[in-house]
């Protein structure tokens, strides 16, 4: 009885959430009007799931759902967005400085029972939501009673055993048709306490001073109202504290499925100031999450848009970039001025862990304001990715007819709005002339409406695309890796057949037919059957 006057907080449970439920949140919210920032298949090429459970160490599902809402964006560069990452930024700002430590301790006590959640609530608040209570349960708080009373009648007059066996019936079937929806109306009543809590307790720091009160100043006019109803919504504190009184309650007295019901009706009603207290605790619970992710990350830099207003999308400086799930990166540099990229290099040097380092660091900045490097200047625009085309056998398709999907998918997606697109080998499906053809033309047009960063180890596509995409070589000097303007010179493909033992046999037939293809490329006419003598 003691911890529960205290205001007792249960132990930290951390449920591990689905990602389902994780992302139930945005899936709720109304779709873009246009394209979305981030696509299925960008999310997954750039590893974000995994990205998002880097951050979402030590955070709530309230938290959770908000980071991943951000990542997906809600919009495409539009004033509005801009500024809500800027705001974005500005909290967090404030939340990581270094003499901000005593406030973000007060505001993450404040948040931490929310960890204790065992069920999600964003698809109750912003979905369908429940149907209001059926009149007829109204009417359930006269059936325990009536039963009593005819159950002690009984001990007068007998006959009236079977008026009480009726009204024991009903009790029953009551219970046993309302009893799982009552169950998992408790799950989601006790998250809905969490949030109304840490409400509450967030109110009560807006009257102090510095950073942590001025984050927390949005709570204080609904604290009350939240205090309030978390307790209208909860059960008696007494079934809590007496021994059986609960199980008496229910099955004698349909507490709770007259709770259920009455619950339901108090939720519609207030529904409301239950989603605006719900983006309130799950924003800032979401800027402790990132506040906590700028103090830990290695290299970290504030995000600044690019000054030209001629061609601001391709306008691109990043210096020192690295990724964070990366333990050892090495950090990059790259500047795009006015052009996309071609991006060569030999097999294995990190082309595509480029791209995706590339593209992650676009996206964070989009929607924290944070780019993972020393300094970082981007435009605040959707990115999209062909990283993980493969054949399917479920959904039958072979690599090449996957390909064609994503690059027409890629090219409406361009007519919606300018966007960054990174490529990595483009049409591999298909032989090599066919390849080098195609993705000419796709990328050509491509980059006409948007910034194109493709890797590729087809090089005569370098010359072809030259008016749309400067040339980048990524190379290893030194033990570092450099970003340089220029195609790769020396290529090691056919090195690594001796390195991964394939033999001097294979290797030297191998550098056979490279010699002649060079040279039937030149002189077509003078070239036989290369492997003839072999």
């Amino acid at each position: 009885m003691f911890k529960l006057l205290a205001g007792f907080s249960a132990p930290l449970i951390d449920y591990p959430f689905p990602r389902s439920d994780v992302a139930m949140y945005a899936a709720t919210l109304p779709p873009h009007a246009g394209a979305a920032p981030v696509d299925r298949q960008t999310w997954d090429d750039l590893l974000l799931d995994q990205y998002a459970d880097r951050l979402a160490r030590g955070t709530s599902i309230f938290g959770q759902q908000e980071l991943h809402r951000r990542l997906l964006g809600t919009g495409s560069g539009a004033a509005a967005d801009v500024a809500a990452t800027a705001a974005t930024a500005a909290r967090v700002r404030a939340l990581a400085a270094d003499g901000a430590d005593p406030h973000r301790a007060a505001l993450q006590t404040a948040c931490v029972d929310l960890r204790c959640a065992e069920t999600e609530i964003a698809g109750l608040l912003f979905g369908a939501g429940p149907a209001p209570a059926p009149r007829w349960s109204r009417l359930l708080k006269w059936l325990p009673p009536a039963f009593l009373l005819s159950a002690a009648l009984v001990l007068l007059w007998w006959p009236l055993c079977v008026a009480a066996l009726v009204l024991w019936v009903l009790l029953m079937l009551v219970q046993v048709k309302f009893y799982e929806q009552s169950q998992r109306w408790e799950q989601l009543v006790g998250t809905l306490q969490l949030q109304l809590r840490a409400h509450s307790l967030l109110g009560a720091l807006a009257g102090g001073a510095g950073p942590g009160a001025a984050l927390a100043a949005p709570f204080r006019d609904g604290a009350a109202q939240a205090g309030k109803l978390s307790r209208q919504l909860g059960r008696s504190s007494l079934e809590s504290v007496i021994p059986g009184l609960k199980e008496y309650g229910e099955w004698i007295g349909l507490s709770n499925i007259r709770r259920y019901f009455a619950g339901r009706d108090l939720f519609l009603a207030h529904r409301a100031f239950l989603r605006d207290s719900y983006r309130m605790v799950a924003g800032l619970d979401a800027d402790l999450a990132l506040a906590r992710e700028l103090r830990a990350a290695p290299v970290v830099c504030w995000a600044t848009q690019p000054a030209s207003a001629a061609s601001p999308a391709a306008q691109l400086q990043l210096d020192g970039l690295v990724h964070p799930l990366l333990d050892q990166a090495m950090p990059l540099t790259i500047t795009l001025e006015g052009k996309g990229a071609f991006i060569s290099g030999q097999n294995g040097i990190g082309k595509s862990t480029l791209l995706r380092t590339l593209g992650l660091n676009l996206i964070t900045a989009r929607a924290f304001g944070f780019c993972y490097a020393r300094s970082a200047s981007v435009p605040l625009l959707p990115v999209y990715s062909s990283m993980q085309s493969e054949d399917s056998l479920a959904g039958g398709e072979s690599l090449y007819i996957a390909e064609l999907r994503r690059a027409h998918e890629l090219l409406a997606l361009a007519g919606q709005g300018r966007a960054v697109f990174l490529i990595d080998e483009i049409f591999r499906g298909t032989n090599h002339l066919e390849s080098v053809s195609g993705a000419a033309a796709v990328l050509d047009t491509l980059a006409q409406q948007g910034t194109v960063l493709v890797s590729s180890h087809n090089l005569v596509l370098a010359p072809l695309l030259a008016h749309r995409l400067a040339p980048l070589c990524v190379s290893a000097e030194g033990g570092q890796l450099r970003v340089r303007p220029g195609v790769l010179a020396h290529t090691n493909g056919l090195t690594l057949l001796a390195q991964r033992g394939f033999g001097s046999a294979i290797e030297a037939k191998a550098a056979q037919v490279h010699a002649w293809l060079g040279n039937y490329l030149a002189h077509p006419d003078d070239c036989g059957h290369v492997l003839r003598a072999a």
